[in-house]
């Protein structure tokens, strides 16, 4: 929840005018810019509005909102900003519309010249939707519905990913990711990020801090994929402003390498922090907003909100349950109304202690109650899933095997299909045993594979056999 009011050029508006924004950013080469969006879907900006990336028409600075009114009504769903400073935005029906300073073609229109109102960005486009866009320094990326990343603007450190140089005028597809489904595209200042749907990481660009996360120096001008742990990667961040990069794992953990307070950090370092944003907050000079953010007011949230919003409060809690050492705040009602099993077993209790299920999975289960979604490990959802099984939560045990099956891969697709035999999860059980017949040759070479009980190694084996696993 962003308390907008944080940053000064915020304070000027009256309490009425706070109240009415639901997004907001603020951008620039001194955070001396703001643009936000209301309620009503208008959008308005204020501040010094360097080389017209207010997107008024002039070079006039304000302090007073001013709107601009060929967005209005174009309901915005992402919006980036560079240095130079220029402004990139898409709208739901996937329009992309630029602004601001164009020295090096970052409006994408084929041209040099100051943009000082919103334009449309369509050249190249091939009309695909655009769903998310990015901005370095001097460049701009988009991605479009069907996962294609395009970049136009400067070149020099080989921030475009087209494994060259030169700066491009107007849109370019990155072809180095042609075949890989994108769902996440980010610009620092001089390099990019690319998150795919099966959670994999690549960067490229500018490298002098270690800002690519590859443990080197040199600069890449076509993807390069990068590990955290063998994590899986849900959420990926960049500044326009910074050589910093950060991106947040499926386990909810934040890391961090590049340009991070004067060193340079060439791998991915776990943090503290628990989420992305933290990351520029500390470290981003000035301390701009890496995105554009959603403004949720209290008074407004929805029952499914404000549940979230109070799992694990300190605050409004009345139960405690600890596990493997740690507390997890609950709240007797909602575990009640939602869980037969634990209706059953709840009564006057303050403090309950679990010892059958570890402190990821438990917490997991009843982060579950309050959110109707899981977020663990694939190795942790099936610990989820015995809990699943043994607590009689049919709705929670079909969304740990769609967790299983997105995390499934060869060093782990034995452990996953013993799982699944285990809990009686049939459809899981096919899904991991025919990924385990398509990859045998690499499966059979895992530690996994290795560690099999005898019986189930047999049944495996007959099984696989009778679906021509070893045919030649």
């Amino acid at each position: 929840m962003l308390d907008v009011g944080k940053w000064p050029l915020f304070a000027l508006l009256p309490p009425q005018d706070l109240r009415s924004i639901r997004l907001a950013c603020v951008f620039g080469a001194s955070g001396n810019e703001t643009l936000y969006v209301t309620e009503n879907d208008e959008v308005f900006v204020l501040g010094t509005n360097c080389s017209g990336c207010l997107g008024t028409g002039d070079i006039q600075s304000t302090i007073q909102p001013r709107k601009i009114d060929v967005l209005c009504g174009k309901k915005i769903v992402h919006l980036n900003y560079g240095s130079g400073p220029h402004v990139v935005l898409a709208t739901s029906d996937g329009e992309v519309y630029a602004w601001g300073n164009n020295g090096y073609s970052q409006l994408g229109n084929g041209t040099t010249t100051q943009g000082l109102s919103p334009c449309q960005v369509s050249t190249n486009l091939l009309n695909k939707k655009v769903i998310e866009v990015a901005c370095g320094s001097h460049h701009s990326m988009t991605l479009t519905s069907d996962g294609e990343v395009y970049g136009w603007g400067y070149n020099g450190n080989g921030q475009l990913g087209l494994g060259s140089n030169g700066n491009q005028p107007t849109p370019c597809r990155l072809a180095a990711l042609q075949g890989i489904h994108v769902c996440q595209i980010v610009c620092g200042y001089a390099h990019a990020l690319a998150l795919t749907d099966e959670g994999l990481l690549y960067s490229w660009g500018a490298n002098t801090y270690g800002q690519l996360g590859s443990g080197i120096k040199s600069n890449q001008s076509c993807p390069v994929q990068i590990t955290l742990d063998k994590e899986r990667v849900v959420e990926i961040a960049a500044c326009h402003s910074t050589h910093t990069s950060a991106a947040k794992t499926q386990a909810g953990q934040v890391y961090m390498w590049g340009q991070c307070r004067s060193q340079s950090v060439t791998l991915p370092y776990l943090t503290h922090f628990t989420c992305t944003d933290d990351v520029f907050a500390c470290f981003a000079t000035p301390a701009v907003t890496w995105r554009l953010l959603s403004v949720e007011s209290d008074n407004h949230l929805t029952v499914a909100q404000s549940m979230k919003k109070e799992f694990d409060s300190t605050e409004t809690s009345d139960l405690k349950f600890l596990v493997d050492g740690k507390t997890i705040h609950a709240h007797k009602a909602v575990l009640k109304i939602r869980s037969q099993h634990l209706r059953s077993m709840l009564h006057d209790e303050e403090v309950i202690e679990i010892d059958q299920f570890s402190y990821p999975v438990y917490r997991a289960f009843l982060e579950y109650l309050y959110t109707d979604s899981v977020n663990v490990l694939p190795e942790d959802a099936i610990g989820l899933l015995d809990l699943a099984a043994f607590y009689g939560e049919n709705s929670l045990k079909k969304l740990c095997e769609q967790t299983i099956k997105q995390g499934i891969s060869v060093e782990n697709a034995i452990t996953l299909l013993s799982a699944a035999v285990k809990n009686q999860a049939k459809g899981l059980e096919e899904f991991c045993f025919k990924f385990c017949v398509n990859h045998l040759t690499a499966v059979t070479q895992t530690q996994g594979f290795a560690d099999m009980d005898h019986e189930f190694l047999k049944d495996f084996i007959s099984k696989a056999g009778k679906h021509g696993a070893f045919r030649n």
